[in-house]
């Protein structure tokens, strides 16, 4: 069903490649081999570490693989860990053209997925990564199999911070976010409860160095739906409903509980939504929870998965985890 095809070194455009070799600041950091995927909107770059079981990470706004730099090299001992760049993030192509929407970015995902025919898959998402994964995962059922969340959404909500909303003013928010750098920028002290390395800033804002290597942090923050006549209201309304799919599957909720944007609220909303899930909450940890405590996810998350190791595995029982930091 798939129209995307795997690139070889070879065959990936030279801008791209240099890009992806330049790791000026955080090549100690990001030392994973890149992949690229040629889909129908442009080249989309990925990474894929390690064997075994298979860990799908689909990042948010305003980030790219970099942020799961802790877990793959962590999880890849044991795992085959794959990480997308969505279309405009990361080393992947930036089409001033191309389609940036809920609908989109959830297709090239899928166009992943079954290109790389990926099996029993465990979804690692957040932020825009969870409507996006879990939009595939409703698309593809059969072939997920467990689920890491955190920080993030995969159903409607009015909830939108000041700060987010701001940033949608015609004009003035894209000369801000495009122009100036100011989303990105303001997000490694906002987003964290502790202060961020230099090679993890360096890291983080490396992609985005240009207007035209912003379009896609622009067009993230327009994209979220809040009334039904947007362009992605109702793809929201499918990844929603589709949770339901995934009732008798084993969830973790891994939420940093300082975070001003994916709030505890949204957490509250998850549990009511699959009451199955088991929760951990980080009591010392914002929106990048990644950054904030990455040792602390590495270990739920491989204590999870080994509680619900057998393929096809329905969630455990139990009571709801609630570990607090």
């Amino acid at each position: 069903m798939t129209a995307s095809q795997m690139l070889t070194v070879t065959e990936v455009p030279e801008s791209l490649r240099q890009r992806s070799a330049d790791r000026s600041g955080f090549a100690e950091e990001y030392t994973f081999d890149s992949h690229w995927i040629r889909t129908p909107d442009g080249i989309q770059h990925y990474v894929d570490e390690g064997s075994g079981p298979i860990l799908l990470m689909v990042h948010g706004n305003p980030t790219w693989s970099f942020a799961w730099r802790h877990l793959i090299r962590d999880l890849s001992k044991n795992y085959r860990v794959i990480a997308i760049d969505h279309l405009g993030c990361g080393f992947s192509e930036k089409p001033a053209d191309a389609e940036y929407t809920l609908d989109r970015h959830i297709h090239r995902l899928t166009e992943l997925v079954c290109t790389l025919n990926l099996q029993d898959v465990t979804l690692f998402a957040h932020d825009w990564g969870g409507a996006i994964g879990m939009g595939c995962a409703g698309r593809h059922a059969e072939r997920f199999s467990r689920f890491v969340l955190m920080n993030t959404a995969a159903f409607r909500s009015t909830r939108i911070p000041l700060r987010i909303a701001v940033c949608r003013i015609p004009g003035l928010g894209a000369f801000g976010m495009q122009g100036l750098n100011l989303f990105s920028i303001a997000a490694l002290y906002m987003a964290v409860e502790r202060p961020l390395s230099a090679v993890a800033k360096a890291g983080l804002l490396a992609p985005f160095n240009s207007w035209s290597n912003r379009v896609a942090v622009k067009e993230f923050v327009h994209d979220i739906p809040m009334k039904p006549g947007h362009r992605s209201y109702q793809t929201l309304v499918q990844v929603e409903e589709s949770l339901a799919l995934h009732s008798d599957k084993p969830m973790q909720l891994i939420w940093g509980m300082k975070d001003w944007c994916f709030s505890p609220e949204f957490l509250r909303e998850f549990e009511q939504r699959c009451p199955h899930a088991a929760v951990h909450e980080i009591t010392e940890a914002g929106h990048y929870v990644f950054e904030d405590a990455h040792q602390e996810v590495i270990e739920v998350s491989r204590s999870f998965m080994n509680n619900h190791a057998a393929s096809g595995e329905s969630a455990d029982s139990s009571p709801v985890e609630r570990a607090g930091r």
